[in-house]
């Protein structure tokens, strides 16, 4: 296996799980007696980075589809944390009427329903056809498609910069980091910055959430290989906060549950 950063051939194995079926695979009634289909799960590391991932064996546009089940909006304490994203990142860079805001992954718009209350422009990148018509039902411009590269390069050049990308909890679930990556830097404006939330794999080692590897989680981030990354593409990691999503808060670890992590074009 290849890492999806550097390139480099991967043999350092991180963790084996054997065999498993892909996430979100629901078993109907009908096909109760069927075989079930099984991949790898299998976790290489890249020891120059530190950088996590797994093979990408059941494609992005398999998963995320018509039939996709999970909505954000199910969990209350999600919704909490995006109204408390919304009011802090509002203030953190003055955010107004005169801004344009997106989230990549913004599922049934649990979280741009408070930009959008604040009179903040704001739209949303959701692959799941299922879950964006909850947020188009709210009045939330949702575009269904996956965001990368050629997406953002279309957008630009048909519309506007961005002041604000936002994924949280989305990075792990691109296999093709690279044109996700240079779509953001693509989409940004002179002064925009990108805020993206993940588990961090430190915690995953601690408190050994092995149930959060699974094959929708291509990728498992340490804030040391994100800084890699980031500057990989022209991004600089300018800060950090730690976050009670992704695992709950890590009491008397030493290390971060979830992170929050803002970059920006170093030009």
């Amino acid at each position: 296996m290849k890492c999806r950063i550097t390139g480099a051939e991967l043999t350092d194995v991180f963790l084996d799980l054997g065999h498993a079926p892909p996430s979100n695979s629901l078993i109907t009634k009908e096909s109760l007696s069927d075989a079930e289909v099984t991949y790898p799960l299998i976790c290489y590391v890249n020891p120059e980075n530190f950088y996590v991932q797994v093979d990408e064996f059941k494609k992005a546009s398999a998963i995320f589809n018509e039939e996709y089940v999970y909505l954000s909006s199910m969990s209350t304490s999600m919704v909490e944390h995006a109204r408390g994203y919304v009011a802090h990142i509002t203030q953190r860079l003055s955010l107004g009427a005169q801004s344009h805001v997106m989230e990549i992954a913004s599922n049934d718009g649990y979280l741009l329903q408070f930009f959008q209350q604040n009179g903040i422009p704001c739209i949303g990148v959701e692959p799941s056809k299922g879950a964006a018509r909850f947020a188009i039902d709210k009045g939330i411009e949702t575009i269904t498609e996956f965001f990368n590269e050629s997406f953002a390069r279309d957008f630009v050049s048909q519309r506007y910069s961005l002041d604000l990308i936002l994924g949280n909890n989305v990075l792990a679930h691109v296999p093709d980091l690279d044109s996700f990556l240079k779509g953001v830097c693509i989409g940004l404006g002179p002064q925009g910055v990108a805020t993206f939330e993940f588990p961090h794999i430190l915690n995953l080692i601690a408190k050994t959430q092995f149930d959060t590897v699974y094959h929708e989680h291509f990728s498992y981030f340490s804030l040391y290989a994100i800084r890699d990354i980031a500057g990989r593409y022209g991004l600089r990691v300018f800060d950090v906060e730690k976050v009670s999503t992704h695992g709950g808060v890590a009491e008397n670890l030493p290390v971060p549950p979830g992170i929050r992590a803002s970059v920006a074009p170093t030009g």
